[in-house]
């Protein structure tokens, strides 16, 4: 199955208010169009698209991350701030970019645990049901959590691809040894967990032990969008294909699993 949790374009209106920043700083935050890859890639597969921004909530963080310098109901006592919250990039995102501070003020603990009943235990429930429901009828199941990031450099040099499973605690590596293959045969350069190993998604999901596996997905945003990193370009076509490749490639390395399930 597919999760594509940070290309929400959802700005509710409680959040346009309290905003110090303009609204289209925003899309920094944004894995932009990350969901055309995914609904683009899917046929039959379970798909999970967040609609909300992640500027609203962050599903890829834990809900003990909430930022103590934004959050009146943060509370870190006894539990080091990781580096992302630090840098602004908890539950709720206190910075953008180079645009520094989001937020004209601090929001209240209610308003945080609201949005974490309404947005983030909602979407986490239906990917372990899901999870649960495949691994019961396959003997197996493969979370593929898709995002896109910046330009890492020389497109000739950097990986435009990178594969996260948290340096081996989210997934078997031979789904990782094959999406790697995939990735030569398009001729598309791969790197495995640097400098993105996988979030919360992948920490909470993966199991591999038990038959659960979650691989995290982070492509160039050059390779799909337009030459100023905004709307889909004619980049997109090709590279909705290297995804159903992926995607039929771990199928594939499944299937002996999921056969003998059935």
């Amino acid at each position: 199955m597919l999760s594509v949790p940070h290309a929400g374009r959802d700005y509710p209106l409680p959040l346009r208010a309290a905003l110090r920043v303009p609204l289209a700083a925003l899309r920094g935050l944004e894995d932009r169009h990350a969901d055309s890859l995914g609904l683009g890639a899917r046929r039959h597969e379970t798909l999970f698209v967040a609609e909300r921004a992640r500027a609203w909530i962050d599903l890829n963080r834990g809900e003990h991350e909430r930022d103590p310098r934004l959050d009146d109901g943060a509370s870190m006592i006894g539990r080091p701030q990781s580096a992302k919250l630090r840098s602004g990039l908890g539950l709720v995102p206190r910075r953008v970019g180079n645009s520094g501070d989001i937020w004209s003020r601090r929001l209240s603990g209610e308003e945080v645990a609201a949005r974490i009943r309404a947005d983030h235990r909602p979407y986490h429930a239906a990917i372990d049901a899901a999870l649960a429901s495949a691994r019961a009828r396959f003997g197996v199941a493969v979370l593929l959590d898709v995002h896109s990031m910046p330009p890492l450099g020389d497109p000739a040099s950097a990986p435009r691809l990178v594969l996260g499973d948290r340096f081996g605690k989210s997934s078997a590596a031979r789904f990782i040894g094959r999406i790697e293959g995939v990735a030569r045969a398009h001729g598309i350069a791969a790197g495995a967990n640097t400098p993105y190993s996988g979030g919360h998604i992948l920490e909470r999901h993966g199991d591999p032990r038990h038959g659960i596996h979650a691989i995290q997905l982070e492509f160039d945003r050059s390779l799909y969008l337009d030459a100023a990193l905004d709307q889909p370009g004619t980049g997109l076509a090709p590279t909705v294909a290297l995804l159903r490749a992926i995607i039929d490639a771990v199928a594939d390395e499944a299937l002996p699993t999921a056969i003998a399930a059935e």
